[in-house]
């Protein structure tokens, strides 16, 4: 399952998740990128369905993992990998509580859904993996924006408590907080300044591609994660170092 995967990060994910012989249930939001990218994977002879997924909905959020049982016969893995919600996002003493609200919605409330709904059928398999999808942002100390890494950080404690309390279970939880990765959405909202001060900002010769964070989420639901469990994993080409 990977929720989020009509584009960016959650596409790439999928794609190569798919490439490694996953069968994936895609949900966006956007429900037509969903199903093209899972047209897409089945062209390239891979098996994949997509479907509309609101996150923030505990209903949509138990009907793809319904699909995914339906379909497949079963839920081994959910990357759960939205966000957004930032406009109007900006210091703690001028972001509105709506915007706070809907930041909470999307970046913690969606992924405490996708957790009620999937570790109960990830469970029944005998265990899994639950992949979270944070952001540099939740340790960045950015001063120009507070609700975004607020929201953040909370996937950090959940990731922890799913892990701590299902592991005996059979069940891993990690978290991946990418760098700046350029997705469609950072190309068509970032300015080539930006990007620019990004990349001298990072010690390395270029900035992320989904396809990066694509393969760290693919590593950590294969048996050669098995025993990488509560972490938090930065991808971010060294933009911050931390243990």
């Amino acid at each position: 399952m990977v929720a989020g995967g009509g584009r960016g990060i959650g596409a790439a994910t999928a794609r190569r998740l798919a490439q490694e012989g996953a069968h994936v249930v895609i949900g966006d939001l956007m429900g037509d990128w969903a199903r093209e990218v899972a047209e897409d994977i089945v062209a390239q002879g891979g098996k994949a369905v997509g479907v509309d997924l609101d996150g923030t909905s505990a209903e949509s959020q138990a009907a793809i993992v319904a699909k995914a049982v339906e379909a497949f016969g079963g839920l081994d893995f959910y990357h759960s990998n939205l966000a957004g919600g930032t406009e109007g996002d900006i210091d703690a003493l001028n972001c509105p509580v709506e915007v706070l609200e809907k930041s909470f919605a999307i970046n913690t409330k969606s992924h405490f859904l996708a957790t009620q709904a999937a570790l109960p059928k990830i469970i029944e398999r005998g265990g899994g993996a639950m992949i979270y999808t944070s952001s540099g942002a939740a340790s960045g100390g950015a001063p120009w924006q507070v609700a975004y890494p607020m929201t953040k950080n909370a996937i950090h404690a959940l990731a922890r408590h799913v892990a701590s309390k299902y592991g005996k279970q059979g069940v891993r939880a990690n978290v991946i907080c990418p760098g700046l990765v350029l997705t469609e959405a950072v190309k068509q909202h970032l300015t080539d300044e930006y990007v620019e001060r990004g990349l001298k900002a990072v010690p390395h010769v270029r900035l992320g591609q989904p396809e990066d964070i694509a393969a760290a989420v693919t590593f950590l639901a294969s048996e050669d994660g098995a025993w990488v469990n509560g972490q938090v994993w930065h991808v971010n080409g060294g933009a911050q170092m931390r243990d």
